[in-house]
């Protein structure tokens, strides 16, 4: 049976798999948290970034946390390596932290902020800073890493951070998600605020990745592990029907090889109540979290969608997915 954590803004809720319906727990109730990230050896560790309160960790599957004290409180991204089981978390202001003992100390990754372009890194509703929105250890080369700072670039490095490159030709400059395929070693994927795009030399370079797709303001990004040329986004119009009150105008799209982007509709409201701001592909599943609560899952690449049957507690946002 499956699980999944999901961050909603607020706390960290738990879903398994029971049957036909899912169990729901939620941990860290009131703290902000509002993303997360997963061991991927061990799924009873789980990492949650506060917006005002730093990192916690669990390691019984989010029934306790203990605080690891990151520098900065306001973090805004958490990864934890596949290819060697570092943790990373980005911060508001733009900072980068590593752990190497699961979160009892950081060091900072001081190179970021010796960019060239970071005078003009800017996040729109708070120009005078920015984040790290995202952070994509590669799977298969643990120095390799890709960082996306809202608004300022996708930075790429080559040695674990102690270098970086500056904002690669054909990315989005506003990253909002990014992806590596687990198994085709080269292959990334970009959601930013003009569309998306991907890369097939290790981040190196990018393509954008726009036709056929009506709305390109993309938000999440996840990637079949079985297809490094299926892949899905989440989209709107512009970052006020994004992220307002009022009508999202959003949909999730899926783009396969020779073919341009294919809004997948099939079971799923008309139009999206909430915007989807979590998509996860896993073990032949894709699950959308929405802005609202609601929990979608397809088991035939978005084709045809089911909303998730919940036990007790439902969220009543997702910002964050991930699998345990």
């Amino acid at each position: 049976m499956a699980r999944l954590y999901a961050a909603t803004g607020d706390g960290i809720f738990r879903l398994d798999e029971a049957g036909e319906a899912w169990k729901v727990k939620l941990a860290l109730s009131g703290s902000g948290a509002q993303c997360l990230a997963v061991d991927p050896a061990d799924a009873d560790t789980v990492y949650a970034g506060l917006r005002e309160g730093g990192v916690r960790r669990s390691v019984d599957g989010g029934r306790s946390w203990v605080d690891c004290r990151l520098p900065e409180p306001g973090v805004f991204s958490l990864a934890v390596s596949v290819a060697d089981g570092a943790v990373y978390a980005g911060t508001e202001p733009s900072r980068l932290f590593r752990s190497d003992d699961r979160g009892e100390s950081w060091r900072e990754l001081e190179a970021l902020l010796e960019l060239p372009s970071r005078p003009n890194w800017s996040f729109p509703p708070r120009p005078w800073t920015s984040h790290v929105r995202w952070i994509a250890p590669n799977p298969h080369d643990a120095n390799l890493l890709l960082v996306g700072i809202e608004l300022g670039g996708l930075m790429r490095s080559s040695d674990g951070g102690q270098t970086w490159q500056d904002h690669r030709s054909g990315a989005q400059p506003d990253v909002h998600s990014l992806a590596w395929h687990p198994h085709t070693p080269g292959r990334a994927y970009e959601a930013g605020g003009g569309g998306a795009a991907f890369s097939t030399d290790a981040g190196e370079t990018w393509h954008p990745a726009d036709e056929g797709r009506d709305r390109h303001y993309t938000w999440a990004v996840t990637v079949d592990p079985d297809d490094p040329d299926c892949w899905y986004v989440s989209a709107s119009t512009g970052p006020f029907a994004a992220h307002g009150r009022g009508d999202p105008q959003a949909r999730i799209y899926r783009r396969r090889a020779g073919e341009p982007w294919q809004p997948l509709t099939g079971g799923l409201p008309e139009p999206l109540p909430a915007m989807p701001y979590a998509l996860l592909a896993s073990d032949r599943r894709l699950f959308a979290g929405l802005a609202d609560g609601q929990l979608w899952e397809s088991r035939d690449h978005g084709d045809s969608w089911t909303a998730l049957r919940l036990e007790s507690n439902s969220p009543a946002a997702i910002v964050a997915l991930a699998t345990g």
